[in-house]
């Protein structure tokens, strides 16, 4: 088996971080693979937003935890997030921004380090609070969050799990 389907067979969620920042050579490349996700007739609608200052971090996380009615942290301690977001003007935005996510999720685990997709990213951005972040962040346009990519060194094993059978017809 060849590296990428590998890492993509094997890949696992992680829900326990260290408190060490990634190196920005790491979060680089993570975000390449999303930007390198394929898009709807090219269009490329994704935007990213790295944060890895620790008080937008505790924000965001607080945030999220808001839209679920929860005092917890939805972000597991991971020390660094990657928003994504994708302009609606594209039909495929939603498509478009799921497959960036999956990249990024997919890059790390083959980096050897701890990623998962948090929602509630749409939910956040689509209220006041939140389109106060991206206009202070500089990004403009019709976006809509698709989701946070919460990452960081593992502080746990990366097990992969067992899959649900059942699930594929083959049609001859």
């Amino acid at each position: 088996m060849n590296e990428a389907v590998k890492a993509i067979v094997e890949r696992s969620s992680c829900n326990k971080y260290k408190p060490d920042h990634l190196k920005k050579e790491e979060i680089d490349l993570i975000v390449k693979a999303g930007l390198n996700a394929p898009s709807g007739m090219n269009r490329q609608c994704q935007r990213f937003v790295v944060v890895q200052n620790p008080d937008m971090v505790k924000k965001l996380s607080a945030m999220n935890a808001g839209v679920m009615g929860m005092d917890g942290d939805p972000f597991y301690g991971a020390p660094d997030v990657i928003v994504v977001l994708a302009d609606k003007s594209s039909a495929t935005y939603l498509y478009d921004g799921s497959l960036a996510m999956g990249n990024m999720l997919n890059a790390a685990y083959s980096m050897g380090l701890g990623a998962r997709w948090i929602h509630r990213a749409k939910e956040i951005f689509d209220g006041e609070e939140g389109k106060a972040l991206l206009k202070a962040w500089g990004l403009e346009g019709d976006l809509e969050g698709i989701g946070f990519c919460i990452v960081g060194y593992p502080d746990m094993p990366l097990e992969t799990k067992d899959k649900v059978g059942g699930r594929v017809v083959y049609v001859d």
